[in-house]
């Protein structure tokens, strides 16, 4: 196992591996979870080993309770090149990752920790638990949630959720079509382990299935990617 002094372990297992948010009891998103995740994400992409990736929310009582307010003071001069675009980058290198990846949700998903949930392919989530993209209570933005939400449930419920910023529980998110699994108490991780018989595959088998279900947003303009590829360079490294 790698711990991450802001958060992040990293557990191999066989063909699997596990990352957990160890950030606090709400696991926040900070610009340091954010640079440990994004180096948890590029080893296990570099392993030819690995068959399955799974993300938990470790033991604190929330899978991610989405963005730690206390930075907003720091970064409201300039906020997309301050976090959002290395947000966003964290989360696009996590959808590429070659191999499945299941987010294991015990505890409430909301704001971005629903974004970074819905950056894996499948979702296995504990019965009762709330999900929402609650950015919109704040005047903000999902940025790519919104559009990978859109993609899985449709237009018209992806917009009652982004406008009115409310919650849903686990139940309706199964019937939506925002989870593939619903679970008894404490049990997504285990499942989500049973779940991924995906292991014994190639990675050159799921890269042909994400070509012919795509859930990832794919960026089509040149100076966009380069300029959120510069910024997760001096962010990645700060």
């Amino acid at each position: 196992m790698t711990d991450s002094p802001a958060g992040v372990r990293l557990q191999l297992e066989g063909p699997i591996a596990e990352i957990g948010l160890a950030h606090g009891p709400l696991n926040l998103v900070t610009k340091d979870l954010l640079r440990a995740l994004n180096g948890a994400l590029r080893e296990v992409s570099a392993s030819a080993d690995v068959r399955c990736v799974i993300v938990h929310g470790g033991d604190a009582r929330a899978f991610c309770a989405g963005s730690d307010i206390r930075e907003f003071a720091h970064l409201r001069e300039d906020a997309s090149e301050q976090k959002i675009l290395f947000e966003d980058m964290v989360l696009r290198t996590l959808a590429a990752i070659p191999a499945p990846t299941i987010a294991a949700i015990d505890g409430p998903a909301v704001g971005g920790g629903l974004e970074l949930a819905l950056a894996c392919d499948l979702r296995v989530c504990r019965k009762g638990v709330a999900l929402g993209l609650t950015e919109s209570r704040l005047g903000g933005l999902a940025g790519s949630g919104s559009v990978r939400l859109t993609r899985l449930i449709g237009p018209a419920r992806a917009k009652e959720l982004l406008f009115t910023g409310e919650t849903i529980a686990a139940d309706k998110a199964l019937l939506w079509g925002i989870e593939a699994r619903s679970t008894q108490r404490g049990d997504s991780r285990r499942r989500s382990r049973g779940g991924a018989r995906c292991r014994t595959a190639t990675p050159k088998r799921w890269s042909m299935l994400r070509r012919i279900c795509p859930a990832t947003p794919r960026c089509r303009s040149p100076c966009s990617c380069s300029r959120r590829s510069s910024t997760a360079a001096i962010y990645a490294k700060a």
